[in-house]
């Protein structure tokens, strides 16, 4: 338990400061983790870091991470009709071609499982950084109901939790705790909404919260499952007492590009 608390410390300490100035310093810490995550997945799947596909899939995270910012000022030095979106088929492509080069002991399966990757990964770090940028209370917004939740679902199930929400993938996790997290976001967040104004009016805001709860906690089981299917405890030991970066940001790499496709970093 010390362990983990002084872990929690420690990268509350580097993760604030990190998106309270923003900029470059969050593409950083953003590609940073973008690439770690990465390498879990690479790791669970039996595959070395150091090798063609490892490259190209960290390659494709980071590019994937980058805000789209950074892109408008690239897309003037790639060649052809190369863009953004172009570049990720580019890094599919290679993966297609190193199967036929290693003799299928990278497989098409390998290269569908580390695609996915990289667009999961990807895609939910590259929010996490476009939210910073529509505004600090925007970004807030999103953390806090991800931590609530999760915060609340923890403490509720322990408390009255007797119904298991998914026992084949996280024995652990009760009805009640989902449900009773998800209430006690509502109440902050609406209050939170209310002293800084979002996207929406208060009203629509507040189903916006409950859809983001819900599916953060969809996330968390997304990861779970993932585990159970290589048989790993966690996703990796970056994090001494909380597993890896999968374990630690999966709500959030479902809750940032939701929020984005709902029109929440107006």
């Amino acid at each position: 338990m010390r362990t983990r608390v002084i872990t929690a410390i420690v990268a509350l300490l580097i993760f604030i400061p990190t998106v309270l100035a923003g900029g470059i310093w969050l593409d950083i810490m953003g590609a940073v983790l973008a690439i770690i995550a990465m390498s879990e997945i690479i790791l669970m799947r039996k595959k070395l870091l150091v090798s063609f596909e490892a490259i190209i899939s960290m390659l494709g995270v980071v590019c994937m991470t980058l805000p789209s910012s950074t892109w408008q000022q690239w897309d003037q030095y790639l060649p052809g009709e190369l863009s953004y979106s172009s570049l990720l088929y580019v890094f599919i492509l290679l993966m297609l071609f190193h199967t036929v080069i290693s003799k299928n002991q990278f497989s098409f399966e390998d290269a569908g499982v580390f695609t996915l990757a990289m667009m999961y990964i990807g895609m939910g770090f590259h929010f996490l950084v476009q939210a910073r940028t529509a505004g600090l209370s925007v970004i807030f917004f999103a953390m806090l109901i991800v931590w609530l939740t999760d915060s609340g679902a923890y403490m509720i199930g322990r408390k009255i939790g007797k119904t298991p929400l998914a026992p084949r993938l996280s024995p652990n996790k009760t009805v009640e705790g989902s449900v009773g997290g998800t209430l006690a976001t509502i109440v902050i967040m609406g209050i939170y909404v209310y002293f800084f104004p979002q996207a929406y009016s208060l009203p629509i805001m507040l189903g916006l919260i409950l859809i983001l709860s819900v599916a953060g906690q969809f996330g968390d089981l997304i990861e779970s499952g993932l585990k159970r299917y290589y048989k790993v405890k966690d996703s990796g030991s970056i994090l001494p007492g909380h597993g890896g970066i999968l374990d630690r940001f999966d709500s959030m790499l479902i809750v940032m590009p939701l929020l984005y496709l709902l029109g929440g970093m107006r």
